[in-house]
C-alpha cells in the first residue's frame, strides 16, 4: 500500500498505538493535539535541539533501510543533548515523503524512530506529516533536561589552557563504514545481522557499518558540568569540531597524532582499501563520540586523552616531537566554513 493511500490520519493512530511515556506525570498532552503539553522537570535547565537529514545529502535510499534512517535520526538529535551533558525526555517527528512511498518502507522507518528513542529514555510527543514531489526530509527536534547536582550545560566556551582534550572512543569508524557502503551499493540489514562477505570480512565490516548506519551513543558523564569546562560532538569530523571548540573557547590546541583512538576494525579495513586512518579518523565525521576538555586531574573516568590545550594556535605532533598545523577538516553544508 502506498503511502497516499493509508493516509496521514490512519499514519498517526497507527504511530500513536506504538507510543509509551516513560514520564507520564509530566506530560499533559501528546500524539493527537495540536501542540505536546508537558511540565518542564523541576529545577533543571531545559535543552532544544534540531536535526535534519536530506535525501541525496544526509543518505542514500540505494545504501540505507528505513530502520536505519529513523535510528540515525534520533541519534543524531540525542547526541546533540548529550554534549550539553543532559539526557532527552521528548521528541517531535517532521516527515516529509512523496505520496506513491510505500507503506512498509514508512512503517520500518518509525519502528526505528520509535526503538531508538526507547533505548536513549525518550519519548515521541507529536510531529507532522507532508507530501512533497521531490525526495525524502526527515526533521526531528528533541527537548531534554541538563543531567547532574550542578544542573550546569557544558557549552563548547569554557576550555582552559593546561586542561587535557579527550575523546569517548575510536575514530573514523563511520567514515569507514560508508566508504564500504558506497561499495556494497545496497542496504545491508545490520539490525537483523545479516550476513554479507564483500567486500571485507563480515566480522571486520559489522561494526564500521553499524557505527554509520545505527550508532549508538555514549551517555555523558552524569556531573558533566561540575567535570568538564567544555563539551561538543564529534558529527563533522574531531579537526572540525575540535577547531569550532577552541574557537568559541579563544584557546589553541595541540594533538598528538599517535594517541588519537583508531578501531582495529577501522585500522583493517583501511590498509585493506588503501585508506589513510588518520584522515578517516580526523576529518571523516558522523562518528557521534564526545569531544570535551577538562583538568587532568579531576577528569571524568573513560575518557581518551589525545591532546592538550594551548593558549593559541591547533598542531598535531606526531611521536618524532615534530608538529604541523591542524587543518579544520571536515564536512560542512555549503562549502567553506571561512577562514579559520
Amino acid at each position: 500500500m502506498r503511502l497516499a493511500r493509508l493516509g496521514e490520519l490512519s499514519l498517526i493512530e497507527w504511530v500513536r498505538g506504538r507510543v509509551s511515556y516513560k514520564d507520564k506525570k509530566n506530560l499533559i498532552a501528546g500524539i493527537g493535539d495540536d501542540a505536546a503539553a508537558f511540565r518542564p522537570p523541576r529545577g533543571k535547565i531545559i535543552l532544544l535541539t534540531a536535526d535534519t537529514m536530506a535525501e541525496g545529502v544526509h543518505f542514500s535510499l540505494d545504501w540505507t533501510a528505513p530502520y536505519q534512517l529513523g535510528w540515525k535520526l534520533v541519534s543524531i538529535n540525542v547526541s546533540d543533548i548529550y554534549a550539553m551533558g543532559g539526557g532527552p525526555l521528548w521528541a517531535a517527528f517532521e516527515l516529509t515523503a512523496p505520496k506513491d512511498t510505500e507503506e512498509k518502507f514508512i512503517k520500518r522507518l518509525f519502528e526505528g524512530i520509535l526503538d531508538a528513542l526507547r533505548l536513549y529514555g525518550a519519548s515521541l510527543v507529536g510531529g507532522n506529516v507532508s507530501d512533497t514531489k521531490g525526495g525524502l526530509v526527515l526533521s526531528m527536534s528533541v527537548v531534554g533536561q541538563v543531567m547532574g547536582r550542578k544542573g550546569r550545560p557544558v557549552m563548547r566556551k569554557g576550555a582552559k589552557t593546561g586542561e587535557g582534550v579527550y575523546v569517548t572512543g575510536p575514530l573514523g569508524d563511520s567514515a569507514c563504514g560508508l566508504k564500504l557502503l558506497k561499495m556494497i551499493n545496497r542496504p545491508v540489514e545490520i539490525e537483523k545481522n545479516k550476513k554479507i562477505n564483500r567486500p571485507l570480512e563480515w566480522e571486520i565490516m559489522r561494526p564500521l557499518l553499524q557505527r554509520h548506519l545505527m550508532p549508538v551513543l555514549k551517555r555523558p558523564p552524569r556531573n558533566a558540568g561540575a567535570s568538564i569546562s567544555a563539551m561538543i560532538d564529534i558529527s563533522d569530523g574531531l579537526f572540525l569540531d575540535l577547531t569550532r571548540l577552541c574557537k568559541e573557547s579563544g584557546v589553541g590546541v595541540k594533538i598528538y597524532e599517535y594517541k588519537i583512538p583508531i578501531s582495529r576494525e577501522m585500522k583493517k579495513a583501511a590498509e585493506d582499501l588503501g585508506l589513510d586512518p588518520l584522515a578517516l579518523a580526523g576529518g571523516g565525521g558522523e562518528d557521534y563520540e564526545l569531544l570535551y576538555t577538562a583538568p587532568k586531574a579531576t577528569a571524568p573516568r573513560g575518557g581518551i586523552l589525545i591532546g592538550e590545550v594551548i593558549k593559541k594556535g591547533r598542531y598535531l605532533a606526531g611521536k618524532n616531537g615534530k608538529t604541523r598545523e591542524m587543518r579544520p577538516t571536515g564536512y560542512t553544508h555549503f562549502g567553506s566554513e571561512g577562514k579559520t
